[in-house]
């Protein structure tokens, strides 16, 4: 027979193994895409939204109650909403503002759709994953916002994607596709300038570190499962508008472009650096591999036509002043 000392042992250590398990099952949460995301993901950052939206619709079709084929088709609508606000000033091309379109809605409907899916689940059954898919549908949503100036809905949407992805990683701290959204955060908030500092200030937004938020964005590059590239281009991208870091930039976007030579809003991001770093010759290859590409959305097609003539027009202005 049992005595009472060894039934009391045994059932510590079947506690602590069903602790230990449970533990690690939480770990073990990370994100786990099926094998069509990955393709999906493939499509939109090669520069074929049409494809990318066509498979991830089929992805909601398959899944309906899944935030992640929404997030996708936001994804690559949202690569094209920036290929056809940009412009170039300053030597970059960047989008800077987008009027507010009646065609955007469709696009805010899918982040909120993405947050609501994953927000049910929650109350179900809370996962890091479903924190993470929670945050990244208002960090969606902050992103347009911001383009298109409104401040208030951005810091809004920016906060609460915030609490969703620290809460993804205090379940699980190798989650790093969560320190996409809060590198960005943490690199945009101490990045205000004074005016708007004081306005966070009285909207009671937390405060940031421009040098968390690189860690954050490197942690995402090296780690993350479907964020890495956007964190590779977002960093290359900060560190050339913001820091003037430009040989730091070209290292981190060089190997983007090398993975999606088919993305034309890539060649012209290496183009920009290469021409700020008097690398003339080589910048002039990238404004040309993005003029030759066939871009499948008539709107980005223009847009990215436009955006190659005036970087092209820069460059020989830059030569005629170097004559002079």
């Amino acid at each position: 027979m049992i005595s009472v000392r060894a039934f009391s042992t045994i059932t510590a250590v079947l506690v602590l193994c069903a602790t230990e398990f449970l533990a690690a099952e939480a770990r073990a949460a990370k994100l786990s895409p099926p094998p069509a995301a990955y393709a999906v993901v493939e499509e939109i950052y090669s520069g074929d939204a049409e494809s990318a939206i066509d498979n991830a619709r089929r992805m909601q079709q398959e899944q309906p109650e899944h935030p992640l084929g929404y997030l996708l088709e936001a994804e690559a609508l949202w690569w094209r909403i920036w290929c056809t606000s940009a412009d170039f000033k300053w030597g970059m091309t960047d989008a800077r503002r987008r009027p507010k379109l009646a065609a955007d809605q469709h696009y805010f409907d899918l982040a909120a759709k993405v947050s609501r899916l994953a927000e049910v689940q929650l109350k179900q059954h809370e996962t890091p994953e479903m924190q993470f898919y929670a945050g990244m549908g208002y960090a969606m949503a902050a992103r347009i916002y911001g383009l298109r100036g409104e401040n208030r809905n951005t810091a809004r949407a920016g906060v609460r994607a915030r609490e969703h992805f620290l809460r993804a990683l205090s379940l699980d701290p190798e989650l790093t596709d969560a320190d996409l959204g809060l590198g960005l955060y943490n690199y945009y908030v101490d990045t205000l300038s004074a005016m708007a500092k004081v306005l966070r200030f009285f909207m009671g937004i937390p405060g940031g570190s421009k040098q968390e938020g690189l860690r954050q964005l490197q942690r995402a590059i090296a780690d993350g499962v479907l964020t890495s590239d956007a964190a590779r281009f977002y960093l290359a991208h900060n560190l050339h508008k913001y820091d003037q870091h430009y040989e730091q930039a070209l290292a981190v976007i060089s190997p983007l472009v090398e993975k999606y030579p088919s993305n034309a809003l890539f060649q012209l991001a290496r183009g920009d650096l290469l021409a700020k770093l008097g690398r003339k010759e080589q910048a002039l290859a990238c404004y040309r591999a993005a003029e030759s590409l066939a871009i499948r959305d008539p709107e980005c097609r223009e847009r990215v036509q436009q955006l190659v003539r005036a970087s092209l027009d820069a460059l020989d202005s830059s030569d005629d002043s170097a004559g002079q």
